[in-house]
């Protein structure tokens, strides 16, 4: 996200996150032990339990959708394509409203049950540890948003002339069902049928459309692993650019014409330029193609950008421009930082946004010549920054707030501060080659940091990155 999000409400909205969240990390039985056969309910995330489920590991994703601008309903098939990492007897997908009419399991009916936004599907037969299976669930209905913590929504958005899908943190249950937690990638297709003139924006490539009784359905194929809130989609009418960096990657942006500001406009004109900028900074772009998606919805229905994997959405309400510079060199270097290098929690969040933050400033520096230390010095600064450390948000309304963005970049500064430029740009790409479309967590970048340097870094990581109290100087 390009910038933090002002916390408004702490406690879960009611109907909402409540179950999925406040959920227990097990599957408990009557006595409140663990039974070895059934899929947990919830990973344990401190901060979002309820997130995902045991288990089973997600290979793959087949989405199959119907959406009806005029009523609001999207029907749709999901096939969950899994390894189970234990026996099962019993798994877990997350989904939030929407009417389920049919479950099966390697084409056999299964039963099922639902909690809140817990699916839990029965197996007509146990299903082995190191087994391969698909999980087929119909469902229809009209998507509701989720509200966050924090007191933001995500999930499906319904626009005039059609909806946008976006969904960090746990919003992707909102439209499909899934193991929506950060740490099970993977690969996706996904294909969209429209009323014909309107077009269907998605992850990766556009693998084909096909056109039938007054109706398209576009075909978008993400062959690289990919977190489910990372997911997106948007139904509108939309100019399409396609082009490609100095560099060589494949440009695909699509722009609601509503939307197209003079910034937003001007903004996107340079995105070939700071794509290959981040790529020589932190080494060969991770994913196929790249672009952009703005959007046009109601005033105040979104207010922040996303870095959804490959193409970000930038929402466009008429309240400022739907993106500038600054917020496009942010959400492009999450492709590095947070969509090919994933954090493994949520608590890890920093991994995404203070690396971001410091792109930023980094960016200032080369385009405005802003010093590096003038960025910090500001961030530094600013009494928000200092509310936690940014590896320990306190709840889940937390996880976007200042010192997640702020001083998580202060750490990277004071890292490049003590290791100098040519150590820390090793740093900045070994990180995103040795992690590259998988899961890190804080504990991997501090070893890493210690095995790439050689040097004992505990002190600054002790009080840039872990500590309570606001250091004396910069």
């Amino acid at each position: 996200m390009p910038r933090p999000r002002t916390a408004r409400a702490p406690r879960f909205a009611a109907g909402c996150l409540a179950a999925a969240l406040l959920a227990c990390p097990t599957s408990c039985s009557g006595g409140g032990s663990p039974e070895p056969t059934a899929g947990a309910t919830g990973l344990g995330d401190r901060l979002f339990p309820g997130a995902g489920n045991g288990g089973y590991d997600v290979a793959h994703y087949g989405l199959e959708l119907s959406y009806d601008p005029g009523t609001g309903r999207l029907s749709g098939t999901a096939v969950v394509s899994a390894t189970a990492t234990q026996d099962l007897t019993r798994l877990n997908l997350d989904l939030a409203g929407l009417a389920v009419s049919r479950v099966s399991v390697d084409g056999r009916t299964a039963r099922t049950t639902r909690s809140g936004t817990e699916l839990t599907v029965r197996p007509a037969g146990a299903l082995r540890r190191g087994s391969h299976f698909d999980v087929t669930v119909a469902y229809a209905g009209v998507p509701r948003l989720v509200t966050d913590p924090d007191g933001s929504h995500e999930g499906w958005f319904r626009t005039d002339d059609g909806a946008l899908a976006l969904g960090e943190p746990v919003g992707s249950m909102g439209w499909f069902p899934g193991n929506d937690h950060p740490s099970d990638k993977a690969a996706f297709d996904l294909t969209v049928s429209v009323p014909t003139g309107l077009t269907v924006v998605s992850n990766g490539e556009l693998a084909g459309t096909r056109t039938a009784g007054g109706r398209t359905a576009f075909h978008w194929r993400s062959t690289a692993p990919m977190a489910t809130y990372l997911a997106t989609v948007g139904i509108g009418h939309y100019t399409v650019s396609r082009s490609r960096t100095p560099g060589g990657v494949p440009l695909y942006t699509a722009v609601d014409p509503r939307a197209a500001d003079a910034t937003t406009t001007a903004a996107l004109a340079r995105l070939p330029e700071i794509l290959d900028w981040e790529t020589g900074r932190f080494g060969p772009y991770p994913f196929a193609s790249s672009g952009a998606i703005v959007d046009h919805l109601p005033r105040g229905a979104v207010g922040y950008a996303l870095e959804t994997q490959n193409r970000p959405v930038f929402p466009g309400d008429g309240d400022g421009p739907a993106v500038d510079v600054t917020t496009l060199v942010h959400e492009l270097s999450h492709q590095w930082f947070g969509d090919s290098v994933t954090p493994r929690s949520w608590q890890d969040m920093w991994l995404n946004e203070g690396f971001a933050t410091w792109t930023e400033w980094m960016w200032q520096e080369h385009d405005a010549g802003v010093p590096l230390s003038r960025s910090a010095a500001e961030a530094f600064a600013d009494p928000a920054t200092w509310s936690f450390p940014p590896a320990a948000p306190p709840e889940a309304a937390d996880v976007s707030a200042q010192p997640v963005y702020a001083r998580g970049a202060l750490v990277l500064y004071e890292l490049h501060q003590a290791l100098g430029g040519t150590t820390f740009d090793r740093l900045l790409r070994g990180w995103a080659a040795v992690h590259s479309h998988g899961n890190a967590s804080t504990a991997d970048f501090t070893a890493y940091c210690a095995r790439l340097t050689g040097r004992d870094l505990t002190p600054l990581f002790a009080t840039w990155l872990f500590g309570t109290a606001k250091p004396a100087r910069l």
